[in-house]
């Protein structure tokens, strides 16, 4: 490809300056994972981030905006992945450069400027523009036609007034109902020697005419019955894809010829050997380096749901196209240097997390690279006898046991010609899910039949209520009664109980009458708003329509509370510590201790929990009140709350402030920071791929864990006769002495075998022209063993040797032969015989091998035989 007269880089920063210069106010890319959007599994337009404002829902300081937008399209509804590699303009990730306008200018200033930009300052030839309008759009039409002197044979209308009348790919909905409004598409004709017709015409799906530039006019709001009517204050939301707008600056036709992708394939052709820089899964591996790296850059790890899923998909894939290419060894993670050399200007953070989001790769490919091997022979075997379809339970196979997604299964076949059985798939997928579900012992309550109206949850307020049994069961049955002894599950009109929920542990405590006492064990929830209390009648006799007292268990309440709220301080200060991209991705809080974990791929160090511990726990000595307010969901995101990606949440929310910790949050919490006391992290490690777990206790507990560490220091202190205060000294003195010791017991030991090795010597007999000698070494361990080995070897000259040890019951076995003997004796043949009879088995070289036994009775007439197996073999 020819060096193109202008660079992706500057045609990004010349489109921001262009707007900046018409009074548009330049906005970051935001993240890949939309800002609790639950509609939304990547950031897939340029108007994600401003979905609230135009909403009204959300106000900015500016009302003009422009941005060039990180964008992916590889989950959910907007899904490009399978076409990666195949067509010359999809991609998972892309650029989107756009421009906003919020109830400030209209069609006509949005039109006319990006008329301007395209041929006045892209400098693209005028005649080589067509334009779409949607069908009734007179406004649209005419400043294309008559202000901007667009050719009316080039402008196109585009819509079906007859039936549906806003169905139409030139008439924008944001859903079935709200805003909407008609679209102005701006195409670039690539010329007639490229298949494909204009815009409406029946060939329109070439491509010849690419589709650079969407305008959506945002003028009405859509009613339930279909009519519309006119925003109060119209809006323009636009987009263009700065990889085909590149294509087009360049003089090139696929977007895999700009500059960013020839670097890019460049890169990827170095690491897997490739000479042919046309090769397609070299597209592939460039596209999928942008997509995964930016993912991990915004938090997102290979895992096995949700986002994660999709990010292991992608990864993948490209592995699996440098297999393809001949590449045995992990490489992908090698192209994050180029690629952050490509875009880390425009994308700061992306360079900022350069190490992380290579070390996060390398350890994906190092995990898939360990099972490809294998996955693609058991792909290639099933496709071995030109079938046509692979069995959906080969799929499930490839799937859940060497981690073949099942579009990379498909994608493998595809280019085979032949088709997966998905729907078999779906089937052995089902399987396993529900015997996954029979074998599992998961604490629930929504088996059991309840049909009456929610409780009261008043445990915020109280630790204490009068309430009324309104159902009982027993072995999941309802009852009408339980009697002293019996286990069931009661539920209550009003309960100070808190039922599991949120990472919290449900409640324990009493409920109570005059004559009668059940214990609550645990607090689960049946239905959203119906708790079960789990326990034992302890006395008396309980029945439907009792009123009771309920009475939490308030010192396990208290630290369960403690443990919650320090959990919120906790994942702050992990944030602050080690990065934005920390995640919750699970916990457990009870009375003991919170355990907390998290996206995070490398293990936290000793300086970094000390950094934490003590960050936590100047929140905690600032004594700051805790504050929990109820709110719709739209204004708890405006006050900055941190909301866990992939949590459901309902329109009325609970946001917690502790602190400087601000989260969404229905567990229960201590009225002020200083409730917990302190805060100690007593574990750290990781518990799955790319996933941490940190273990803490708070208040008494973190006392009491302090005073054991205390006690085992002051034992070890004692033992070894010094202050606490010189311990570490001593422990070094100690340690210097045993390693000075053990050098001397060695030096003993090879006294002792050496002398040994001497009188053994005229021990050997010889079979065949072969010295053959087989002994046991008193006190010998390995090491002594193989050294008096060599020794003999040098004095025998040409020798078979067998050496035994015996210590704690256990045999020890080392084998040598002569270099000159090896022809007729293995050394590991020889100590297999021996070792065969002491119940065990070993291996090594010709000339020397090692063996193990575990029964010392058979040792003397093992070594016995050994002259006579050597004769045999001589």
């Amino acid at each position: 490809m020819s060096t193109p007269n202008i660079t992706v880089a500057q045609i990004r920063k010349t489109f921001l300056d262009f707007f900046a210069s018409k009074g548009h106010t330049v906005v970051a890319s935001s993240s890949l994972v939309p800002g609790n959007d639950p509609t939304l599994m990547f950031t897939n337009s340029g108007m994600v981030q401003f979905k609230d404002v135009f909403l009204g829902t959300d106000k900015r300081p500016y009302v003009r905006a422009a941005s060039v937008q990180a964008c992916l399209r590889a989950g959910g509804k907007h899904n490009d992945l399978e076409n990666v590699g195949y067509t010359a303009r999809h991609h998972t990730f892309f650029e989107m450069l756009g421009n906003w306008s919020f109830g400030d200018y209209f069609k006509r200033e949005s039109l006319k400027w990006a008329w301007e930009l395209l041929t006045e300052v892209y400098k693209l030839p005028a005649e080589k523009l067509w334009a779409t309008v949607y069908i009734d759009d007179d406004e649209a039409y005419n400043i294309w036609t008559q202000e901007i002197g667009l050719p009316p044979e080039r402008v196109v209308r585009i819509g079906d007034n007859k039936g549906a009348k806003y169905a139409s790919d030139n008439f924008w909905m944001m859903a079935d109902t709200g805003p909407c409004g008609p679209c102005s598409e701006i195409f670039y004709d690539h010329g007639p020697e490229i298949a494909g017709g204009p815009p409406g015409s029946p060939d329109a799906d070439g491509d010849r005419y690419i589709e650079i530039w969407n305008n959506v006019f945002m003028q009405f709001d859509m009613q339930p019955d279909g009519s519309v009517k006119p925003l109060p204050a119209p809006c323009v939301d636009t987009g263009m894809g700065l990889e085909r707008l590149a294509a087009i600056l360049q003089h090139v036709h696929s977007n895999y010829e700009i500059d960013i992708f020839d670097a890019l394939i460049k890169a990827a052709a170095r690491e897997t050997g490739v000479q042919d820089l046309g090769n397609k899964s070299l597209r592939v591996i460039a596209d999928h380096i942008r997509a995964t790296a930016f993912l991990v850059s915004d938090g997102v790890i290979p895992s096995n749901e949700g986002r994660g899923y999709v990010q292991r998909r992608i990864v993948r894939r490209a592995i699996r196209h440098g297999y393809k290419l001949g590449q045995k060894t992990p490489f992908f993670h090698k192209l994050v240097k180029d690629l952050v050399a490509l875009m880390g200007e425009a994308y700061p953070k992306l360079r900022d997390d350069e190490q992380r989001i290579t070390e996060v790769l390398k350890a994906e490919e190092e995990r898939f690279f360990e099972t490809l091997a294998n996955g693609m022979e058991i792909l290639d075997a099933a496709l071995a006898d030109g079938a046509k379809t692979l069995p959906g339970e080969v799929a499930f196979k490839l799937h859940d046991t060497y981690g073949f997604p099942l579009d990379l299964s498909a994608d493998v076949c595809r280019e085979r010609d032949v088709a997966v059985d998905e729907e078999g798939f779906k089937v052995a997928m089902d399987k396993q899910k529900a015997q996954a579900r029979a074998a599992g012992k998961f604490k629930m309550d929504r088996a059991l039949e309840y049909t009456g109206a929610g409780n009261t949850f008043v445990g915020y307020e109280q630790l204490e209520a009068a309430a009324k049994v309104v159902a009982l069961y027993v072995d999941g049955t309802p009852a009408a009664e339980l009697k002293a002894g019996q286990t069931g599950v009661v539920v209550l009109d009003t309960t100070p109980f808190y039922a599991e929920s949120g990472g919290q542990v449900g409640d324990e405590g009493w409920i109570r009458t005059a004559s009668a006492t059940f214990a609550v064990g645990d607090t689960l929830k049946i239905k959203a708003d119906v708790f079960g209390h789990h326990g034992t009648l302890e006395a008396g006799a309980l029945s439907v329509g009792d009123t009771v007292t309920a009475a939490v268990n308030t010192p396990v309440r208290a630290a369960t509370m403690r443990n919650h709220s320090v959990t919120h301080l906790m994942h702050k200060a992990l944030r602050e510590v080690l990065g934005d991209h920390v995640q919750q991705k699970g916990s457990l809080v009870n009375a003991d201790r919170t355990r907390f974990d998290f996206a995070h791929n490398a293990p936290v160090t000793d300086a970094q929990i000390r950094e934490i511990e003590a960050r936590v726990n100047a929140e905690i000595l600032a004594n700051a009140p805790t504050q929990a307010r109820v709110m719709d969901i739209e204004s708890a995101q405006k006050t900055g709350a941190m909301m866990l990606f992939g949590e459901k949440y309902g329109e009325t929310v609970r946001v917690l402030d502790i602190g400087s910790s601000r989260e969404l949050c229905g567990g229960t919490h201590v009225q002020r920071t200083g409730d917990i006391g302190l805060f100690k992290v007593v574990g750290e490690g990781g518990v799955a791929a790319g996933v941490r777990r940190i273990e803490a206790v708070t208040g008494v507990n973190a006392l009491a864990y302090l005073q054991n560490l205390e006690d085992t220091v002051n034992q070890a202190a004692g033992t070894l006769k010094a202050p606490t205060a010189e311990l570490q000294g001593r422990i070094t003195q100690v340690l210097e002495q045993v390693k000075t010791l053990e050098k001397e017991v060695a030096a003993l030991k090879g006294k002792l075998a050496s002398s040994q090795g001497d009188e053994l010597v005229g021990q050997a007999v010889e079979v065949k022209g072969i010295k053959v000698l087989a002994a046991l070494l008193e006190g010998a361990d390995a090491k002594t063993l193989r050294d008096t080995l060599d020794k003999l070897k040098d004095k025998l000259k040409t020798a078979a040797i067998v050496l035994a040890a015996v210590d704690g019951g256990k045999v020890q076995l080392a084998a040598g032969v002569t270099a000159d003997s090896t022809g007729k004796v293995k050394a590991g043949e020889l100590v297999n015989f021996v070792a065969s009879q002491v119940g065990g088995k070993g291996g090594g070289k010709p000339d020397m091998a090692m063996a193990g036994g575990t029964d010392p009775s058979g040792l003397a007439k093992a070594l016995a035989s050994v002259p006579g197996w050597v004769g045999e073999r001589a």
